[in-house]
């Protein structure tokens, strides 16, 4: 796993030591950045990213390297995304991880503008993470949301949320949505 753009280009990551990580590939989140490129529109330094179920951290750091303002991290397990991101010393006041269940995450310490989302496969995590990150405001009003599942998997969208459109990498499916507040 490596930065694919940005300022940080090329920096190798380190990999999961589990199968219990499963990390985007760097082709898909080569993709999913040039589809952000085009959708985005604001410049990266006006968002702030949080990746929910962030495993290694790898979506949030290559959005950091492009620029973004800040970035959030949530996981339960931290172990991984912790070693990544002690690779990013000159980036750690724009760095926030949060060792939280997604599904029943406290009160908001903030609000972010850009959310990816990847559970893990087919166990029906992401709507009701979804849900969790609108109750409890991690949201701001018109975030674009980046919700990553199996190819087969389906995703029950909550009505807090507008779809936009959905992609498939290899064995991946990309949800696009708006998330239209309370």
């Amino acid at each position: 796993m490596r930065i694919i753009a940005g300022s940080y280009r090329g920096k190798k990551l380190f990999s999961p030591q589990s199968d219990a990580v499963r990390p985007t590939s760097d082709r898909a989140r080569e993709a999913l950045f040039n589809i952000l490129n085009s959708k985005l529109s604001l410049p990266w330094n006006e968002y702030c990213l949080l990746d929910v179920f962030a495993g290694t951290g790898a979506f949030a750091l290559e959005a950091l390297s492009r620029g973004c303002s800040s970035i959030g991290l949530v996981d339960i397990d931290t172990k991984s995304l912790e070693k990544n991101v002690a690779l990013f010393a000159k980036e750690q006041d724009k760095i926030k991880i949060y060792r939280q269940n997604a599904l029943s995450l406290p009160q908001a310490p903030r609000q972010y503008n850009l959310l990816f989302m990847d559970a893990p496969y087919n166990k029906n995590l992401s709507a009701p993470a979804l849900v969790s990150l609108a109750k409890q405001n991690w949201l701001a009003p018109q975030t674009l949301c980046l919700v990553e599942v199996e190819k087969s998997e389906t995703l029950d969208i909550p009505p807090q949320y507008q779809f936009l459109e959905e992609r498939i990498y290899g064995l991946a499916k990309v949800f696009f949505l708006i998330y239209q507040g309370q």
